[in-house]
C-alpha cells in the first residue's frame, strides 16, 4: 500500500507528563486550575454577563452597517442582513486579513486534498488547514487589541494625572467625588479648584459628548482652557464665557459640545454661584428636607461661541447636602433594561446626610450596583457630593 504522509500531524517520542498515566484523564485538581486560568475565576453568571455585554456592543457596532438611515429595519430578508453583516465585518479588517479570513472559511469546508508523486501519495486535510489560517488570524487581531489595550492603558494614566485624587480642603465643606468610566479613557471631568488665597473653591463636574477616546482628548483640552482662564479672569462670568468661547472654537461645528456644572462657592459668605451649561440639574437637599435645583445656566458649552448665561446664587447651611452628577447614573440600566431614573436617586438622596461626603458617595455607588446588578455599564458615572457642616 502506499505510505499516506500528513504533514500537519505531529507525533512526539517524549513520555506522559508528569502526575498523569496512560489512558487517564487529568486529575480534577488539574483540571480546576486550567479551568480558573482560562477564567481568570469568574463565576458561570459573570461569564455570561460578559459574554451579553460583549455581544450587546458588537451588535450595535455592526447593526449600524446593516440597517436603512430611514427606518432602522435590517434590509430586504434574513439573506441580505447576513450578507451585509458579513461585508461589515470584513470591512473591519485589512486586506491581508480579508484573505486569511475567506482562505480559512473556504478551506473548513473543503475534503482532504491527495496527490501522487513518484509512486506515493501525499494528503492534508484541509480543514486543518483553515483551522490554521483563522488561528493566526486570530493572533494577529489579538496582538493588535494588547497593543491598543496596552496604549489605552497608557492614555488612562495620563488623564488621571489631569483630575484629583482627593478634593482639597475648603472651609465650611465636606466634599467628595467617585469616577467610573465606562472604558478605559473617560469623557467626564470632576475638579475642585482654589483661588483668591482659599476663600472661594470653584467646583466643577463636565461630560464631553461621545466615549473613550475621542471624548478623553477633549476632556484634556476642556480641563487646559478651564485652568488657564481661571488665573486670569475674576468673576464667574467671565470664566464660563472664556470657556464656552474655547470650546466653540474646538468643538468640530458644535457636534463635540460639553454640558457641565461650574460653581464658585465663597466661604466667608457661604455663598454658592453656578451656571449649569445643559448639564443634569444638581439637586440641593436642605435641612429641613426641602429640595432645590440648580436649574440656571444656558447652553452647553462649544454650540454657540456668543451665548450667554444665566448665573444664579444659593445660600447654604448647615445640614445641607448638594449632589451633582452626570447622566451615566440616572441612566444607568439593570439587566431588564429598566433605568436607575431620578426618582431612585431622589429616594436614597436624604440618606446621605448621615455620612460624610466620602461615605455618602460609596453607599450611592453600592446602591447603583445593588439596582444594575451585572449588567454592563454604558456610560461614564461622575458624582460630587459636598455636605455643609
Amino acid at each position: 500500500m502506499p505510505r499516506e504522509y500528513n504533514p500537519f500531524m505531529v507525533s512526539s517520542a517524549r513520555g506522559p507528563n508528569p502526575g498523569t498515566s496512560p489512558g487517564r484523564a487529568p486529575r480534577p485538581r488539574e483540571t480546576r486550575t486550567f479551568v480558573d486560568r482560562i477564567t481568570d475565576g469568574l463565576k458561570a453568571e459573570q461569564l455570561w454577563s460578559q459574554f451579553k455585554a460583549d455581544a450587546t456592543s458588537s451588535y450595535s457596532l455592526y447593526r449600524r452597517e446593516i440597517v436603512t438611515v430611514d427606518d432602522q429595519q435590517p434590509r430586504h430578508g434574513h439573506w441580505e442582513v447576513v450578507k451585509e453583516f458579513f461585508w461589515a465585518v470584513l470591512r473591519k479588517l485589512t486586506p491581508v486579513r480579508r484573505i486569511m479570513l475567506l482562505a480559512g472559511l473556504i478551506f473548513t469546508f473543503l475534503p482532504i486534498m491527495q496527490w501522487r508523486i513518484s509512486g506515493e501519495t501525499y494528503s492534508v486535510s484541509m480543514n486543518v488547514v483553515g483551522g490554521l489560517f483563522l488561528l493566526a488570524l486570530l493572533i494577529l487581531e489579538i496582538g493588535d487589541r494588547v497593543t491598543m489595550k496596552r496604549d489605552l492603558e497608557i492614555a488612562r494614566e495620563i488623564q488621571m494625572w489631569l483630575i484629583p485624587d482627593a478634593p482639597p480642603k475648603v472651609e465650611g465643606l465636606d466634599i467628595a467625588f467617585v469616577n467610573r468610566p465606562a472604558n478605559t479613557v473617560a469623557g467626564d471631568y470632576y475638579d475642585v479648584l482654589l483661588r483668591e488665597g482659599g476663600t472661594h473653591a470653584v467646583m466643577v463636574v463636565a461630560d464631553v459628548a461621545g466615549k473613550s477616546i475621542p471624548a478623553g482628548l477633549l476632556m484634556a483640552t476642556f480641563q487646559a482652557s478651564l485652568k488657564t482662564l481661571l488665573h486670569h479672569v475674576s468673576s464667574l462670568v467671565e470664566l464660563v464665557r472664556g470657556v464656552n468661547e474655547y470650546c466653540s472654537a474646538h468643538s468640530n461645528g458644535g457636534r463635540r459640545f460639553t454640558t457641565a456644572v461650574v460653581a464658585e462657592y465663597e466661604s466667608a459668605s457661604r455663598t454658592l454661584t453656578y451656571v449649569n451649561a445643559g448639564h443634569n440639574i444638581p439637586m440641593l437637599l436642605r435641612a429641613d428636607n426641602r429640595l432645590e435645583r440648580l436649574d440656571r445656566g444656558g447652553l452647553p458649552f462649544g454650540i454657540d461661541a456668543t451665548a450667554s448665561y444665566d448665573v444664579a446664587s444659593v445660600q447654604l447651611a448647615s445640614g445641607d447636602v448638594l449632589l451633582i452628577y452626570t447622566d451615566g447614573l440616572v441612566e444607568a440600566v439593570n439587566e431588564r433594561g429598566d433605568e436607575y431614573g431620578d426618582d431612585r436617586l431622589l429616594a436614597i438622596l436624604p440618606t446621605l446626610r448621615q455620612y460624610r461626603a466620602q461615605e455618602g458617595v460609596v453607599a450611592l455607588m453600592n446602591e447603583l450596583n445593588r439596582f444594575t446588578g451585572m449588567a454592563h455599564q454604558h456610560d461614564d458615572i461622575t458624582c460630587l457630593v459636598v455636605k455643609v457642616a
